[in-house]
């Protein structure tokens, strides 16, 4: 067999595309194979099953390569165990005489930009055989492959690591506000009680229908907080939207500032809340993102703000919420809801290990980003 120094993937692996098998052969029960569908069912590693076959039409074997064929393109899952694959998944299948397959795994973890540009697909973005057979990679002897997989593999579980540090820190403020107040929903410390809009110097839902449009969105100029930017305790600043200053001013309404908690009551979860920060010095805010100024001598952003990210406290206004397909929580309802109160220097000494955790937060974001920056430069440096 001819020796190949790049090798397109028919070479050296066998490509299965999935298949659907009947819906009366999918169950619950854990009988038959695992079943998987997509990238839904995807973990950092290997997928985890929740749904089993009992007639499956295609079969992938531990340690061949899951890789999503269909919406999304590209990501890609090492099998565990021999497993049922449906139609939004090929495995690949490396040929051990010629291909290592944790290395084939980190050649079609590069690959993934490239294939996810192949898709095609007026509903959703899909390839076939035909595009992974586009793929081509270095071939190295067998050996080098093993030493390449040792050093991306370590890279590789530092950026696991980071990430694992930051989903810790992520729940440590929770935890400090069930510590602290305990679990909205019961009180168990007995703090008084009062509506969410006695506790409001304002609050102000986004403007609707023609008063703010996309069409009134402009590269720069005045922020625009929109549902996108609220995520559960943080500002997802990914997706930035702005108006002129001249638009802005026939809003004064709906004007926030630092300080002022944006409740995001339209989306998953149907609650969930950020403070805006010192860096936004003025902003807009849009539909179904409820402003909410603190009255200063009952309550404080960082209390509010983590009330609403609280479960328990979606749970109880799971009355308030409306509609069928999209489900929101309109201004008036979440005006009514009833809370309890701590003492104000309570809520305060809250606020400040809030930052203190943040300060942490961004620490661990800080050291996850270079973990990635590292594994994605020797990712490029072996597969360029």
């Amino acid at each position: 067999m001819r020796k190949l120094t790049t090798a397109c993937l028919p070479d050296v692996a066998e490509i299965i595309m999935g298949q659907s098998p009947p819906g009366d052969t999918y169950n619950e029960a854990n009988v038959g194979l695992p079943f998987f569908q997509g990238k839904t069912e995807f973990g950092e590693v290997s997928p985890t099953p929740r749904k089993w076959c009992n007639a499956p039409k295609k079969i992938a074997e531990a340690g061949d390569i899951l890789i999503s064929v269909r919406a999304p393109v590209g990501p890609t899952n090492l099998v565990s165990t021999q497993c049922c694959i449906g139609r939004g998944l090929a495995a690949i299948r490396a040929n051990p005489e010629q291909l290592d397959p944790s290395y084939l795994r980190f050649a079609l973890r590069h690959a993934e930009p490239r294939l996810a540009s192949m898709g095609q697909g007026s509903t959703f973005a899909a390839i076939g055989r035909a595009e992974l057979a586009k793929v081509e990679f270095p071939l190295p002897a067998l050996v080098e492959q093993r030493r390449i997989v040792d050093i991306l593999s370590r890279a590789e579980g530092i950026v696991r690591l980071r990430r694992e540090a930051e989903k810790k820190a992520a729940e440590l403020i929770p935890a400090l506000f069930l510590d602290m107040f305990g679990d909205p929903a019961t009180n168990p410390k007995g703090w008084r009680t009062a509506r969410l809009g006695d506790m409001s110097e304002k609050m102000s839902d986004g403007p609707f229908g023609s008063n703010l449009k996309t069409s009134h969105y402009t590269d720069e100029g005045v922020r625009v907080i929109r549902l996108q930017n609220i995520g559960v305790g943080y500002l997802n600043d990914k997706e930035r939207a702005f108006v002129s200053p001249a638009h802005f001013a026939t809003l004064p309404r709906n004007h926030c500032v630092p300080g002022d908690v944006m409740i995001g009551t339209l989306g998953d979860p149907n609650l969930r809340a950020i403070v805006i920060p010192p860096s936004i010095t003025e902003a807009l805010n849009k539909a179904d993102c409820v402003q909410f100024r603190c009255r200063p001598d009952i309550s404080c952003p960082e209390y509010i703000c983590w009330l609403m990210n609280m479960p328990s406290t979606l749970m109880m206004a799971a009355s308030l919420v409306q509609g069928i397909t999209l489900t929101r929580i309109s201004m008036g309802r979440l005006r009514e809801l009833v809370v309890p109160i701590p003492p104000l220097a309570i809520q305060l000494n809250f606020a400040e290990r809030v930052e203190q955790v943040c300060s942490i937060q961004s620490q661990q974001s800080v050291a996850t980003a270079t973990a990635q920056a590292t594994f994605d430069a020797l990712l490029a440096q072996v597969f360029n």
